[in-house]
């Protein structure tokens, strides 16, 4: 890479985020257990619509990502599918 080359920002959004040191075991709770430590730690974060969409495109069934549960992000998945085939049809 040279020098006067831009940075792609997208590579790289991890060493963005605010979860950046923390304890990895705070983003992936026990079943039952609160996830609104993890989620508190996404609110304010720059890059956690990259970490949301990481989640989505790599199938990530654990864990909180950019701020939502698994089963926010199944609902999220299910609502995109249902409006790319409203815009289909």
């Amino acid at each position: 890479m040279q020098i006067d080359e831009p940075i792609d920002t997208r590579a790289n959004w991890q060493d963005q985020a605010n979860c950046l040191g923390v304890d990895p075991d705070l983003f992936f709770p026990e079943r039952g257990a609160s996830t609104r430590e993890a989620k508190e730690v996404c609110r304010g974060c720059v890059v956690r619509g990259d970490c949301l969409e990481y989640a989505l495109v790599n199938g990530e069934k654990f864990g909180i990502w950019g701020g939502l549960s698994e089963r926010e992000r199944r609902r999220l998945r299910r609502q995109r599918a249902q409006a790319a085939r409203r815009t289909t049809a």
